[in-house]
């Protein structure tokens, strides 16, 4: 019951948050003037049509010299607009100033993005993880040993370098000098083949490097907290073996904290991958934020905003509620 109440609250002050983080997005980007853009042989007077069809402008003009003039519908109307055209009919916006997408629902291009952000980042969490832990756990048993101290300066390294300076690293030798891999992601939809997959790795390794190192510091830190703690010398006074001790008992109860690390450190990788993507020419939801930016669409902008918000918001739920499931003495909301 104090799970059901604690949830239910999450997930209003959430959808609250969200909503005020959007609404902002919208007013500051309506603030910025309007851009069209049209490629050869197109009519810009449609391009200002369409968006006046939008409820974005009304009272369009043509100027003597070409320039079109127009008075912009009220912020607030058009936010209405916008809320009511997603609700009633599933219509995030057009591209506008997008060039190969002008004219294009955001949507569609939207979904077809979304695979290839969504595998690479998968691929470095099943990759990262596993070896995270294993190096995390090994620092942790061999405490001060040699054994400890090279994991250690991998850690510290890893943590240090910034992924896009992994990333460059990993194209210049694994992907120039030796070869092994292409430089950038091979175009194409099929995404589970071998060649695809090939061609993934680098960005993945670039994602899930700087998250092994996280994983181990975690699992390092909370287990060899764990392993000196007064109960698991009770359990070897009982008669169990130094590995059934840390098996049953000292790994899950470090699994409290490290649990929830795991799913933070893939939001985490899921939200910055944008550079990432750019560098490895990855045709994912990433590379089209930044264009976006670049381009001041506003409808992607605002789609790409609200799924990145989203994401963090929803992780935040996600990590609190998982401290329930793998301890059952935890109950989150109770007093």
């Amino acid at each position: 019951m104090y799970m059901f109440k604690y949830v239910t609250k999450r997930l209003g002050l959430m959808l609250f948050t969200f909503l005020i983080i959007i609404v902002m997005c919208f007013v500051l980007i309506k603030l910025l003037p309007i851009q069209v853009n049209v490629g050869p042989g197109q009519d810009k007077y449609i391009a200002y049509k369409q968006l006046e069809g939008r409820g974005w402008i009304t009272n369009i003009q043509e100027g003597e010299n070409g320039i079109y003039t127009y008075d912009r519908v009220p912020i607030f109307i058009q936010l209405g607009t916008y809320v009511n055209r997603i609700i009633t009919k599933g219509d995030f916006g057009v591209a506008t100033t997008y060039g190969e997408y002008i004219g294009k629902p955001v949507w569609d291009v939207f979904v077809r993005k979304l695979p290839p952000t969504i595998l690479i980042n998968i691929y470095s969490t099943l990759i990262g993880v596993p070896i995270g832990l294993g190096l995390g756990i090994l620092a942790a048993l061999k405490k001060n040993k040699w054994q400890d101290q090279v994991i250690n300066i991998f850690i510290i390294l890893l943590i240090s370098v910034p992924s896009i300076v992994l990333g460059l690293g990993i194209q210049y030798f694994l992907c120039f000098k030796l070869g092994w891999f292409p430089l950038t992601m091979v175009r194409g939809d099929d995404y589970f083949t071998w060649e695809m997959f090939r061609s993934m790795l680098p960005a993945v390794f670039s994602l899930c490097l700087g998250s092994i190192a996280g994983y181990a510091r975690y699992t390092r830190a909370e287990l060899s907290e764990v392993l000196t703690g007064e109960f698991m010398l009770l359990a070897r006074t009982k008669g169990l073996t130094k590995g059934q001790a840390i098996y049953r008992h000292a790994m899950r109860n470090s699994m409290v904290v490290i649990f929830p690390s795991i799913l933070s450190e893939f939001i985490g990788v899921l939200s910055g991958s944008m550079i990432i993507e750019r560098m490895f020419a990855i045709p994912g939801v990433g590379g089209l934020y930044l264009n976006a930016i670049n381009f001041q669409d506003y409808d992607f902008f605002m789609l790409l905003s609200a799924f990145y918000t989203l994401i963090g918001l929803a992780a935040g739920i996600v990590i609190d509620i998982s401290y329930g499931f793998i301890d059952p003495r935890i109950r989150m909301g109770a007093k």
